[in-house]
């Protein structure tokens, strides 16, 4: 994409914001947040002026599905009259599905291409299209099924995940698996690398961290569609949780899938600046710290580029960063009011700590929370 660029105005990934959204009684606290019972409560439709009822439709990223259901379960709590209603298809699904009208808003891991920019603009109300939010937050895992490891964690470096991904390393005792992993009795057993089938924001934050860290292994680029643009082979699998299922059921596999869902599969630990780092939402919310924001839409987008190889080991390369994808302006008041009104619980700390409590996400910070909310604001009725 052709834009210019600037730092996004992400601090710290300030986990206190999941303390605070918690209940914190820190003595320490300033007037502005004193309060905390009160400022960390679900801003409802009441508390935005707005009497919400309806039912809001979404639908795309299956990485958010648990993030999700403590979405819904919050805002549904606060307003009794508004059902919210998504469907995990997958991020590529989720987009078209929003294009077409179908939805009201899209959930995707990656940001409007821009085509679907273009396309936004006659799917929207007005000429100004659709702006990305990006809400959600979380390590992309890579798990793996070698029972003879006996819970011993396995170091991978870019350039072996690439390989691996790449159909360029096929089997576990490959001299280059061992030497990231000295320690370790590898088997002689040939490797499964377990892809997502469908079109997937997942897969394209995932190779494009590849394409970033190990481009001499990787050279297909980042991309969404695995069987189209990638070396084929592996085993394709539909949507995270197709993914983790294959993993599970086939010893010798190993996948890649948002680490909220990988339930009791161990996953591997990545290498980054000459050491490994294993995965939490402490670890991926640091690499957002270094990323830009893109510009060259409108003022109120927030596509942001990731930076996949990080200078620190204490920075987890692989993280997932999940949009919300709505109009900036639509046909009716009624959608207007749920949109606004949902996607504003859901960049607040009451909604990032339900996000953080049911999917284990990184909140965004109160910067990013501050400047997203101007953007939701912008969102009216248009012609």
């Amino acid at each position: 994409m052709n834009t210019p660029r600037r730092r996004i105005l992400v601090g710290a990934l300030a986990f206190t914001l999941l303390a605070a959204a918690c209940g914190s009684d820190d003595d320490s606290s300033t007037d502005s947040t004193a309060t905390d019972s009160e400022s960390t409560e679900t801003e409802s439709a009441d508390d935005q002026g707005l009497e919400v009822s309806g039912t809001l439709i979404g639908a795309g990223s299956s990485a958010q599905a648990a993030a999700m259901q403590g979405w819904q379960a919050g805002f549904q709590a606060d307003n009794h009259d508004v059902t919210v209603e998504y469907d995990p298809i997958g991020s590529g699904g989720g987009r078209e599905a929003f294009l077409d009208g179908g939805t009201s808003f899209a959930g995707s891991d990656a940001f409007l291409k821009d085509d679907e920019f273009e396309q936004s603009k006659d799917r929207c109300a007005g000429d100004q299209g659709a702006i990305n939010l990006p809400h959600y937050i979380s390590p992309i895992a890579l798990p793996y099924n070698l029972p003879s490891l006996d819970g011993q964690t396995l170091n991978l470096s870019s350039d072996v995940i690439a390989g691996i991904f790449a159909n360029k390393i096929t089997n576990w005792n490959d001299h280059a698996i061992a030497a990231d992993n000295p320690d370790l009795e590898l088997p002689d057993m040939t490797i499964n690398p377990v892809h997502r089938s469908d079109e997937s924001g997942t897969t394209e934050n995932f190779t494009d961290y590849m394409a970033q860290a190990a481009a001499g292994s990787w050279t297909f680029g980042a991309i969404e569609a695995w069987d189209a643009d990638g070396p084929g082979g592996g085993e394709g699998a539909p949507q995270t949780s197709g993914v983790v299922a294959a993993v599970s059921a086939g010893e010798g596999s190993i996948g890649y899938a948002d680490a909220s869902q990988i339930g009791d599969l161990p996953a591997a630990a990545v290498g980054v600046a000459g050491e490994f780092v294993e995965f939490s939402p402490e670890a991926a919310g640091r690499i957002v710290d270094s990323s830009t924001r893109l510009e060259g839409r409108n003022e109120f987008d927030f596509a942001i580029e990731v930076n996949r190889t990080p200078d620190t080991p204490d920075t987890y390369p692989i993280a997932l960063v999940s949009y919300h994808i709505v109009c900036l302006q639509y046909d009716d008041q009624e959608t207007v009011d749920l949109v606004k009104s949902f996607m504003t619980y859901v960049g607040s700390d009451a909604g990032q700590a339900a996000s953080a409590a049911s999917a284990g996400s990184a909140p965004i910070s109160a910067e990013v929370q501050a400047e997203m909310l101007v953007s939701i604001e912008q969102i009216t009725v248009g012609s």
